[in-house]
């Protein structure tokens, strides 16, 4: 089995994510579906050897201690690959993911005016969140390099892996990556305000620890980016909230209600030309009635808050699908299949809107 073949296969094809399993033959992932390849199947042996070509001795020493590792493999030439291996079944498993080696814009990615402004922030804690494999990293390497080509600012950032590669412009960028350049985010967090940063780019929210730091942060000053799995602005604060005991959550709602600056939840849907996937994307900014909400513990109340806040940039899932099939985006079809309320996304595109009883298409 020749990986690097396969990556440039994976290349040429326009796949997303190399699986490679003991006993199937390799499969790509391309336009998000599986597509098994006709290669042989692969042996253990075989995937063994293709495990540690991948891996240096940090990286093997690490996995055969944790039996599974995340790090970026560079194709010299080709590009880079965010890279995972474990074990399943006392085999070896292999799951590589493309990165463009290129940071697309705003225009590119489809992605709505306000994050411009979300990005020149000074202070407070912007999250990107979504489902895996929704463009987290991607949208937020697009904030850092819209920062990077506009202001003059020193980023830090702490990632496992490092995915997008950041070259100085503007800015003067440091990346560092989990494993090699620092021991944990926690240790990385610890030191990081002694490094004089203006901005901070935390990989993802992962526990109390992370999240404390990137509020210690934006209390001190800093703008703090970072990621969080969940499938919409609501769930956002909730899984924050699990993160702490019980007895803790109106304090951490207080805080959130002073630090936040913005949480961005996106999904992606396929282009109606076929080529390629774009965002719909979910916004809810730090206003004051917002903070109140969050304060209280009204969450149900944020989507009629985000309805009724667009010209502070908020919009829901359902305005930003209706908007993507005005301008003939994607279609409607795949805009219901995504949506958590297809019947009102039907009604939106009709021109009715309940909860505001006004229009959202046509603004």
């Amino acid at each position: 089995m020749d990986i690097k073949e396969l990556l440039k296969a994976m290349i040429e094809k326009d796949a997303s994510d190399l699986h490679l399993k003991v006993g199937s033959p390799p499969v790509l992932r391309i336009r998000r579906e599986l597509v098994g390849q006709d290669l042989p199947r692969i042996s253990g042996e075989g995937i063994r050897e293709t495990a540690y070509l991948l891996m240096n001795e940090y990286q093997k020493d690490q996995f055969e201690k944790k039996k599974e590792i995340d790090f970026a493999y560079v194709l010299p030439g080709r590009g880079r690959f965010r890279t995972n291996i474990f074990r399943q079944k006392g085999e070896i498993g292999i799951v590589m993911r493309r990165i463009r080696e290129d940071i697309p814009s705003f225009e590119e990615l489809g992605l709505p005016p306000v994050l411009r402004n979300i990005a020149l922030s000074e202070r407070g804690i912007v999250l990107v969140t979504g489902t895996s494999s929704s463009g987290k990293s991607t949208t937020m390497s697009a904030m850092v390099d819209y920062i990077n080509s506009n202001k003059k600012r020193h980023i830090m950032t702490i990632e496992d892996p490092i995915e997008y590669l950041h070259n100085d412009k503007m800015s003067l960028i440091n990346q560092r990556e989990v494993g090699l350049d620092t021991d944990s985010f926690g240790i990385a967090l610890r030191h990081v305000i002694r490094q004089d940063p203006d901005i901070i780019l935390i990989g993802e929210m992962r526990d109390e620890e992370t999240f404390m730091a990137a509020m210690s942060a934006s209390e001190t000053g800093h703008l703090v980016f970072s990621t969080l799995h969940s499938t919409d602005v609501t769930q956002v604060i909730d899984r924050i909230l699990d993160f702490f005991p019980q007895t803790q959550h109106q304090q951490v709602r207080m805080q959130l209600a002073l630090n936040l600056k913005a949480v961005i939840c996106q999904r992606l849907i396929p282009r109606a030309s076929g080529n390629g996937l774009i965002p719909a994307v979910e916004v809810l900014m730090l206003t004051p009635a917002v903070a109140k909400l969050i304060r209280e513990n009204r969450l149900g109340k944020l989507v009629p808050a985000m309805q009724s806040g667009t010209e502070d940039g908020m919009q829901t899932f359902n305005m930003s699908l209706a908007k993507l099939i005005n301008n003939k985006l994607i279609t409607l079809e795949d805009a219901l299949s995504k949506s958590a309320n297809p019947e009102g996304l039907k009604m939106n595109m009709k021109g009715i809107y309940l909860d505001e009883d006004r229009k959202i298409l046509g603004e």
